[in-house]
């Protein structure tokens, strides 16, 4: 097999992959708010980075979901881009933010853009922020990532992003070990992987912390649940598999390990929070 072939395989093989990613969430589009308490609290604490007042300023939400942060970055004044893999997300992101924009007498404008963060339509310093959480675990090359995300920036400008990392949900990933062979809990990005990928940046400078955060449940049927509500179902190439009522129960026994005194269930997750600066 020739190199130029491998390429291609490569690509088409990224190409599909990305698209069962965009379909897993388009399915859970409806029900995605429901289910993303996690997801809202990681966000928060990445928006309360960013200024109060972003009045006159471009903001692209990269990876914007059902809107929620989208919302908050346009009630702080912003004009703001919503991007996302998903065409039913952005549709819930619109239903959103139409609502805001009706009753808002502020002068903040939206735009929505359906897309792959990895292949930005983008051009160089479109904009004074980036916001984006929770959004590039699901992106293959982080150095190539973050290059487009640095060049997308005007001077000064600034990047704000979160990402899961190596050891998130490894309660569930233990308990699938002993169920079966296959992979049921998606691989993040290695923090040496992460701070490699961001010296390589044309930025100027960024800065990076992780913390861990536990979310406690009555039982893994729950996490899963969740799991299932937010479109986190696809796992490098192939479904989590999350629907054999046996092979459910036996990890809801295999979980029962994790259980704390007070008869609850911990799923852990290692977050990154990010700044590149321009």
């Amino acid at each position: 097999m020739s190199f130029a072939t491998l390429e291609q395989e490569c690509h088409h093989s990224r190409v599909s992959d990305k698209q069962a990613i965009a379909d897993a969430f388009s399915k859970a589009a409806r029900t995605y708010d429901q289910h993303a308490a996690f997801q809202r609290e990681v966000g928060q604490r990445l928006m309360d980075k960013l200024p109060n007042d972003l009045s006159g300023l471009s903001v692209l939400d990269l990876g914007c979901g059902t809107g929620y942060f989208t919302e908050q970055l346009l009630k702080r004044g912003a004009d703001v881009t919503a991007f996302d893999l998903s065409y039913s997300m952005l549709e819930q992101c619109q239903q959103r933010c139409d609502g805001v924009m009706a009753q808002s007498d502020n002068v903040s404008r939206v735009s929505y853009q359906q897309g792959d963060a990895e292949d930005p339509p983008f051009s160089a310093a479109s904009f004074d922020i980036i916001f984006s959480s929770l959004a590039i675990q699901w992106c293959h090359d982080l150095s190539h990532l973050f290059q487009m995300l640095s060049r997308m920036l005007k001077k000064e400008g600034q990047c704000y992003f979160s990402t899961l990392l190596e050891g998130s949900l490894i309660e569930l990933k233990r308990s699938w070990s002993q169920i079966d062979k296959y992979q049921h809990v998606n691989q993040f990005h290695q923090w040496d992987q992460l701070n490699f990928a961001l010296a390589q940046t044309s930025a100027q400078r960024y800065h990076v912390d992780s913390t861990e955060i536990q979310v406690w449940y009555d039982s893994a049927f729950e996490l899963m649940k969740d799991l299932k509500g937010i479109g986190a179902t696809h796992v490098d190439g192939r479904s989590a598999g999350l629907t054999k009522r046996r092979s459910l129960l036996d990890v809801e026994k295999a979980y029962q390990q994790f259980r704390n005194p007070l008869g609850q269930l911990p799923a852990t997750y290692h977050v990154c929070l990010g700044l590149i600066l321009k």
